[in-house]
């Protein structure tokens, strides 16, 4: 019968399975000394009742202790061990029997157990470690010399009694040993149909959203970067055509906003197509704090006035949290511009001992309210940047309802 979680190839499984096998044996060990313990103390027990020549004494005990011994023996040799212990019986009761003085003591005579403890023990070993045709031939010797023992009593053979002693001393604990090892069976299988459906449910999931990864991927690729790049592509063109207008700086400097936001875009969505692709992104980083003074110069570009403070010792940061402050800023100063009254827009960047708050405040047009019905977005996308780093965020108007202040808190490692 193969050991569940046996040792492979390359030996990983070898120390739980010495584990498992270390404790089988101490466990076989124990059980073994009990069972040779109640047999010895049986057998001096029986000593007044059946006085064996001292010879025959010694030499029983030795038996009972061998067979009993054998009981700790590796499972295979169950086998070996229950056809000992019938043996022993036997022979025991035989030897009890036959050097008693039959002339004193004449008639039938009660039959001894010099080791019913191990015949026991031996039964259901068999049931439990041999496989069907050993275990059914171990069975039908501790059957058989259950009967021969009792025949050997010389009294008046009841078929009833023999009955239930082979019942009692041999198939009962042989049918609970087999009943054990069909139990663990049936457990191991649910353990590994269990971790099978386990295993085939994250590779559905795996696969599935693989599947979707590749799908957004195809969208991303086949229609927004079309559209992105031109713009990028017109906005070029315009620009380079309109040196003519009369306005011709104000709309030139528009047009390269737009071509400059374009290309951005364009490097954002290509890292995002390698990143749902499951590749490295390329070697163009992502923006982070140090790129503040070019979104600053794009957004004033557009025409949000907006400044930048930083309070306290700036610190180096996780190129992670660097990168999701940048965005941060990024969606907070595209909020004020798309939602603001005009005037100026403050970032400040405060660096404690714990951690780094980022403040955005811009004047807010309060009759337009807040929609209920927006799906706020934006504010969505600061929350989730910042709950992913464990953060904090807070946003909403003022009491006078003429600012809007964001403010989000990111846990710095005092190390």
């Amino acid at each position: 019968m193969p050991v569940p979680g046996g040792e492979g190839h390359d030996g990983r499984w070898a120390g739980p399975v010495r584990g498992a096998s270390g404790s089988l044996t101490r466990q076989a060990v124990v059980i073994a000394a009990v069972t040779l313990m109640v047999d010895c103390l049986s057998f001096f027990f029986s000593i007044g009742s059946f006085p064996y020549p001292v010879g025959w004494r010694w030499a029983m005990l030795a038996a009972i202790v061998v067979v009993d011994a054998g009981l700790a023996g590796a499972p295979r040799s169950s086998g070996v061990v229950a056809v000992a212990q019938a043996a022993v019986a036997v022979g025991g009761t035989w030897v009890a029997l036959t050097m008693w003085d039959t002339v004193l003591h004449p008639g039938p005579h009660p039959v001894p157990q010099p080791n019913n403890a191990g015949l026991l023990i031996s039964a259901y070993r068999a049931g439990a470690w041999l496989n069907r045709w050993p275990a059914v031939a171990s069975l039908v010797c501790l059957a058989t010399g259950t009967v021969a023992r009792q025949t050997l009593g010389g009294a008046h053979i009841e078929p009833r009694r023999i009955l239930l002693d082979v019942l009692a001393n041999a198939l009962l604990p042989w049918l609970v040993g087999r009943y054990t090892t069909a139990r663990r069976a049936y457990i191991a299988e649910l353990e590994q149909r269990s971790e099978r459906e386990q295993r085939e449910a994250r590779q559905a999931l795996t696969a599935a959203i693989a599947e979707e990864r590749s799908s957004i991927a195809r969208d991303l690729h086949d229609v927004i970067s079309h559209h992105v790049s031109a713009i990028g592509i017109h906005a070029g063109a315009a620009r380079l055509r309109a040196t003519t207008a009369p306005d011709a700086q104000d709309l030139t400097e528009s047009l390269t906003v737009v071509e400059t936001s374009s290309r951005a875009a364009m490097l954002d969505l290509r890292r995002l197509l390698d990143l749902l692709h499951g590749n490295q992104p390329g070697e163009d980083s992502q923006p982070g704090l140090d790129n503040l003074p070019e979104l600053l110069d794009a957004v004033r570009a557009v025409g949000l006035r907006a400044r930048v403070t930083v309070h306290g010792v700036p610190s180096p940061l996780p190129e992670s949290l660097d990168i999701a402050v940048y965005r941060v800023v990024q969606e907070m100063l595209t909020n004020a511009l798309r939602h603001g009254a005009g005037g100026v827009a403050e970032v400040e960047l405060r660096y404690g001992p714990t951690g780094l708050t980022v403040t955005a405040s811009n004047p807010f047009a309060a009759e337009t309210g807040v929609r209920p019905d927006s799906p706020h977005r934006g504010l969505q996308g600061i929350r989730s940047r910042v709950t992913m780093f464990k953060g904090s965020t807070r946003y909403g108007p003022t009491p006078d309802g003429r600012t809007w202040i964001t403010t989000v808190t990111f846990p710095l490692d005092p190390s």
